[in-house]
């Protein structure tokens, strides 16, 4: 389990759901659809839930409506915002600071997109000492073939299998389908 003492609770972290960044990713409403779903299956729990917001001087302008997490998303007050300037949402932001706050070792990862914000924050907390679990089926990217990347599919296929083979000391890496998140007890 977490190699970080004292700190056994899960936390649930939605990466870049915004406006901009969602317009033209592969199975958006499905994704989107299981996000909620993980959303409201945290709150029954009593699991924090923390939102994560990229800004980027030229194209995701702070404060602007593409910057602006989707309307669908079912925000409250006194869920987490954390406003991040790279791909980790860990760098330079009080991600940390709010995951120790609640004892968290383990996060529940999900959000766009899969091969950049995804996959940094993932490792950004494996690194860092948290238990991580990507949800599968609830993280997507955009089509990046023309820029010599394979079809989105694969990438989030690919993704999910890279994610659930890695290994670390004394930490657990898995990819598990929305229906399959506990967010009860401690990750198998």
């Amino acid at each position: 389990m977490t190699t970080l003492a004292h700190r056994n609770a899960t936390a649930l972290v939605i990466v870049d759901v915004q406006n901009d960044v969602m317009v033209a990713v592969h199975d958006r409403q499905p994704v989107v659809d299981n996000i909620v779903t993980l959303v409201s299956r945290a709150r029954e729990t009593s699991t924090p839930v923390i939102w994560v917001q990229h800004s980027a001087e030229k194209e995701l302008r702070f404060g602007t409506d593409g910057w602006k997490l989707l309307d669908a998303l079912p925000v409250v007050p006194g869920d987490r915002i954390v406003h991040k300037k790279h791909g980790d949402a860990f760098e330079d932001t009080g991600l940390e600071a709010d995951l120790a706050s609640f004892g968290v070792g383990h996060v529940v990862i999900a959000g766009a997109h899969t091969d950049f914000c995804i996959r940094s924050t993932l490792h950004g907390a494996l690194v860092r000492g948290y238990d991580v679990t990507l949800v599968s089926d609830a993280h997507t990217a955009e089509d990046l073939t023309e820029w010599g990347a394979p079809p989105p599919a694969q990438v989030i296929a690919h993704t999910n299998m890279y994610w659930d083979n890695q290994t670390a000391p004394g930490r657990i890496a898995e990819a598990v389908v929305t229906e399959k998140v506990d967010f009860t007890g401690p990750i198998p």
